[in-house]
């Protein structure tokens, strides 16, 4: 049997629609791909030759700013896709936190699938769709939040995406380090860690080393995130980057 049988993101990713006939064409034209921590598999600008299916491990998507500057736009995990892009380069970097394994399609061979496989098209379609949807939670999270709404918004986020893959949501893992947190709320990596220190001695959450925080009052994190009438929803860095 062909890998995407066996793969544990299929239930959540672009392949959740494909029967067995589709998704052994699908792998007939797909190469898998692992890339250690540290690895920048996709480079701003370079030509958009290749897209990615994530099935394992954790990404950062990020733009550099003109003065070297680094703003992160998104976390990527199992089943999050990567490598959409207008004017056929990249439009961002992606750079793997934790070692990562992916399905890798060439462009070209993909788009041809497509004529055989509409479905997928539309899969596409909807992925586009939720990218700009996660640029504008972006604007509002760093527009209209404070440090500790971020942080508490931030938290949540991953809590619900680790639910809708099938892990538990508590504790919180955080696989990023507290700068590419800063980079992604727009915050200092100070205020990072102050924030998180002040959440603890709240009893709001307690610290599991540098990658792990238990969420001791649900009630009150939701409360600090602003989102009193807050369900576990679709969030738009599921799917795409």
């Amino acid at each position: 049997m062909h890998t995407c049988e066996h793969c544990e993101a299929r239930s959540f990713n672009m392949c959740n629609a494909l029967d067995a006939d589709e998704l052994a064409r699908l792998a007939s034209i797909m190469s898998d791909q692992r890339f250690e921590a540290g690895t920048t598999f996709i480079e701003e600008g370079a030509p958009a030759d290749d897209l990615f299916n994530l099935t394992s491990g954790t990404v950062k998507v990020f733009k550099l700013l003109a003065d070297g500057r680094c703003q992160i736009t998104g976390f990527m995990m199992a089943g999050d896709f990567l490598g959409l892009s207008r004017g056929g380069t990249y439009a961002y970097s992606a750079t793997a936190i934790t070692p990562v394994t992916c399905c890798r399609f060439q462009r070209p061979q993909l788009r041809g699938l497509f004529n055989e496989l509409p479905k997928i098209e539309r899969q596409m379609l909807g992925l586009a769709m939720n990218e700009l949807m996660a640029a504008q939670d972006q604007m509002v999270l760093l527009g209209r939040k404070t440090a500790r709404e971020r942080i508490a918004s931030f938290l949540l986020s991953l809590s619900d995406r680790a639910v809708r893959r099938g892990r538990p949501g508590n504790p919180v893992e955080l696989p990023m380090t507290r700068g590419d947190i800063a980079d992604y709320l727009g915050l200092t990596t100070e205020t990072v860690s102050r924030t998180f220190t002040q959440l603890k001695g709240e009893a709001v959450i307690l610290l599991k080393g540098n990658h792990g925080v238990d969420i001791q009052d649900l009630d009150a994190l939701v409360e600090i995130a602003g989102q009193e009438d807050r369900e576990a929803c679709f969030h738009p860095f599921d799917q795409i980057a």
